[in-house]
């Protein structure tokens, strides 16, 4: 499982041209799955996305959750994060996890991320237009397997 953390002053996603998930500050959530991630990857990525101090304190020092500042999160699938462009030009999205199963996994991670913060999403497998305000800018890969 990965995921792109970009935090965010203002961002959303349209699809079929409305709004269909906003936030003010927090984090804009690009979330990709492959074939062998489970429940343990979910639970772990909510952990390190709830809790990395990537926000100022007091002092403009990244020291600050998420859950310090009341952030808000914005979810996105993305199965282009499983890309793989080591053989030509044309990208290999054979790394990412079908469509079906992913669905299930990206509802679970959602839910169990809206355990701690707001969340808000797009619609997955729509043609989706996302507009993000990165503040920072800020951009940070996590992933649940090294």
């Amino acid at each position: 499982m990965k995921i792109l953390v970009q935090r965010s002053l203002k961002s959303s996603v349209i699809v079929d041209e409305k709004i269909v998930g906003s936030i003010d500050s927090g984090f804009v959530l690009l979330v990709g799955f492959t074939h062998t991630d489970t429940s343990k990857d979910i639970d772990y990525l909510v952990n390190k996305v709830i809790n990395l101090r990537i926000f100022d304190d007091e002092n403009g020092i990244m020291n600050k959750s998420i859950l310090d500042v009341g952030g808000s999160v914005l979810s996105i699938s993305q199965f282009t994060l499983y890309a793989d462009t080591k053989k030509g030009n044309r990208p290999s999205y054979i790394n990412a996890m079908g469509g079906e199963n992913s669905i299930k996994l990206y509802e679970e991670f959602n839910e169990k991320l809206s355990n701690f913060v707001s969340v808000e999403t797009g619609i997955f497998g729509a043609d989706m237009k996302v507009s993000i305000t990165n503040d920072g800018p800020v951009t940070i890969m996590l992933e649940s397997r090294g």
